[in-house]
């Protein structure tokens, strides 16, 4: 194993700021010497690495990264099938149709997977966080259009695999995530191994860029716009922030207004639609009211199939490719 630190990381990735702010490095470290602050752009390490400071061979974080090689071919990648799908039961919070949640919470309540690596957020302040969802009912209560926020989500995936020993995870994450765990999956570093063997199903959500929570709700919606986070009921982006509000009015700010609030690591990144994913996720190219589902390997096939026989997940129809395929090639010239 070469003997590679966190600090060939920094070089390579952190000093440059290119980092996606995934959280895989802090998750696979041996020692627990990676940090990722609550409002910081990098991670830091604590002081302590065991192949820099014991010469101890390591390089976990090196090897999970995935802003440290070269970005995916761009596109919708290869797919199974294409299939726009919603929740066949009511969703509170769905975001799009609601299908996730609905292959998720069979997948929980069916024994299928052990836990869910997600993101949750305080009810009143919208502020996301990194957690492990247990049961498909608590699966449903925590859906929603969280994923527009940037989380170190993979931190959560250390407590799944190291503290509770679960054996059967899912992962529903953004592109860099995906990225993360299939460099996770393929690599020969044993201190990846037991994280590797864990996950089970990987969720890739579509992503055009995320937004830094303290950015956008403390200085563009609080600050410029007197929007306060106990106000919002619900944001999408589909080439446009829309803050949907309590009272149920609206605010609509073009994307360009928000590139200050843009996470600075998304400026590289030219995946729209997780290739690598067992399952890849968007509302664009949906039916009204639908997800679009790309089902990408046999595993995410069964995990589909199996919530359409429960009753539980509702297929609509077809794809407008042609619309990923857009959206996916404009992300991809920005690289």
């Amino acid at each position: 194993m070469a003997l590679t630190s966190y600090q060939d990381l920094k070089a390579a990735v952190w000093d440059r700021g290119t980092c996606s702010g995934c959280g895989a490095c802090a998750a696979v470290c041996p020692a627990d010497a990676i940090r990722i602050d609550e409002g910081a752009e990098t991670p830091a390490n604590i002081g302590y690495c065991k192949a820099e400071t014991d010469s101890v061979p390591c390089g976990a974080c090196n090897a999970v990264c995935p802003r440290a090689v070269p970005a995916p071919a761009p596109g919708i990648g290869a797919c199974i099938e294409k299939v726009s799908a919603k929740a066949a039961f009511e969703v509170a919070g769905r975001q799009s149709g609601g299908a996730v949640t609905a292959i998720l919470e069979h997948a929980l309540d069916a024994g299928l997977v052990d836990a869910v690596v997600t993101v949750s957020e305080d009810r009143w302040t919208h502020k996301p966080v990194s957690t492990l969802v247990t049961s498909g009912e608590s699966l449903v209560t925590t859906a929603g259009s969280r994923y527009s926020w940037w989380v170190p989500l993979l931190s959560a995936l250390k407590v799944a695999v190291i503290e509770r020993k679960y054996r059967r995870i899912a992962i529903i994450g953004l592109p860099c995530v995906v990225q993360a765990i299939a460099r996770m999956r393929a690599s020969e570093n044993d201190l990846l191994v037991p994280y590797a063997n864990a996950v089970r199903l990987v969720v890739g959500l579509f992503c055009t860029e995320s937004f830094d929570y303290d950015r956008l709700v403390e200085g563009k919606l609080r600050g410029e716009h007197g929007i306060e986070p106990w106000q919002i009921r619900r944001l999408d982006v589909k080439g446009k922030l829309e803050v949907m509000l309590a009272d149920g009015n609206a605010l609509v700010l073009p994307l360009k207004e928000l590139e200050d609030c843009i996470r600075p690591g998304c400026a590289t990144c030219t995946d729209l639609t997780a290739p690598t994913a067992d399952i890849s996720a968007g509302a664009v190219g949906a039916a009204s009211g639908c997800t679009t589902l790309l089902v990408r390997t046999p595993v995410g096939k069964g995990f589909v199939d199996a919530a359409v026989g429960a009753g539980r997940l509702e297929i609509c129809g077809g794809v407008d490719e042609a619309a990923v395929e857009r959206l996916a090639a404009r992300k991809a010239a920005r690289g």
